[in-house]
């Protein structure tokens, strides 16, 4: 038999990780630590910067706005599917599916505009110090996270709504742990060019557009240090970039692979598998490389447990 058409669904069927009764509890220990260690972590880093007057710089205003993201692009997916092996219940609402993908598409997008901010914000600190505090002020500052915030939630709602418009199969099983766009409109029985193409240019151009300014920010910032004539001096520069280099790292690191890796591959349980790594495991370190790295954050940290 063939599936039958219909416009409208009532929900859809989240097969996870694993589909294998005794790894349900190994899954739900393990998520549920690494959520906790996530939110606690990068609301550490939020508490701390609020409270040392010291951290109240155009840098901490950033590195505050990217853990408050990271909690929020995290708390998307991992809560409902520990919910649902907790439940032993895989279902998730039509509605939900929508919902969380449009949150999951607005943090992550967030996520990478904020990464672009920062590395402005450490271009005009090491390219044009004099400049800085008047060029870095906290009109401009708010103005960029307004626009990040304002770029991301129009994209969300753009990839939300076309998928509104579609029509879906009774076989609706998402091999994955959330309702990820490219699952959710694969399981369309309507014609998704309109979707697909949306999905490849704008996403694409949106990711493009922040991954150049890195670069461009980044050679700058290169050529200045190595013009620097003491040792001290350059690495001084380098260890105000080096937190923000690896979690720039981490976070086109782990997305690069897990798109690389379902291009070249059709195993969408891979990918699944793949996809944890810049869903959960990128915003749990971020905390321990931003505190690790930096001394002004772990001054920040005594004081605030004293």
């Amino acid at each position: 038999m063939t599936p039958r058409n219909q416009t409208r669904v009532s929900e859809f069927i989240l097969l996870g990780l694993s589909e294998e009764a005794n790894m349900q509890p190994l899954l739900f220990g393990l998520f549920l630590s690494m959520y906790l260690v996530t939110f606690t972590g990068n609301l550490l880093i939020i508490l701390t910067i609020i409270k040392a007057s010291h951290l109240h710089t155009p840098m901490y205003f950033f590195i505050l706005s990217l853990s408050f993201t990271d909690i929020c692009f995290t708390s998307t997916t991992v809560p409902k599917m520990l919910v649902n092996i907790q439940m032993q219940n895989k279902v998730i609402t039509y509605e939900d599916c929508i919902t969380q993908m449009y949150f999951f598409i607005l943090f992550g997008r967030l996520d990478d505009f904020l990464l672009t901010v920062m590395s402005y914000d450490r271009f005009v600190a090491i390219c044009l110090p004099l400049h800085y505090m008047v060029t870095m002020n906290p009109k401009f500052c708010g103005l960029l996270i307004l626009t990040s915030l304002l770029f991301s939630a129009l994209e969300s709602l753009l990839h939300s709504l076309m998928v509104l418009r579609l029509s879906f199969c009774t076989e609706l099983k998402i091999s994955h742990f959330f309702c990820e766009l490219n699952q959710v409109i694969q399981l369309a029985c309507s014609d998704t060019f309109l979707n697909d193409l949306l999905m490849y240019f704008v996403s694409g151009f949106l990711g493009i557009i922040p991954l150049m300014g890195i670069l461009f920010s980044y050679t700058k910032i290169v050529s200045s240090i190595l013009r620097i004539s003491s040792a001290e001096g350059k690495s001084k520069a380098f260890s105000t970039c080096g937190s923000h280099l690896s979690v720039i790292s981490l976070f086109y690191g782990t997305v690069l692979g897990v798109y690389l890796s379902s291009a070249a591959s059709p195993n969408s349980k891979a990918t699944a598998i793949a996809s944890v790594m810049y869903t959960v495991v990128t915003p749990m370190l971020n905390p321990f490389i931003y505190s690790l790295r930096n001394k002004d954050i772990k001054q920040g940290l005594r004081k605030l447990f004293s």
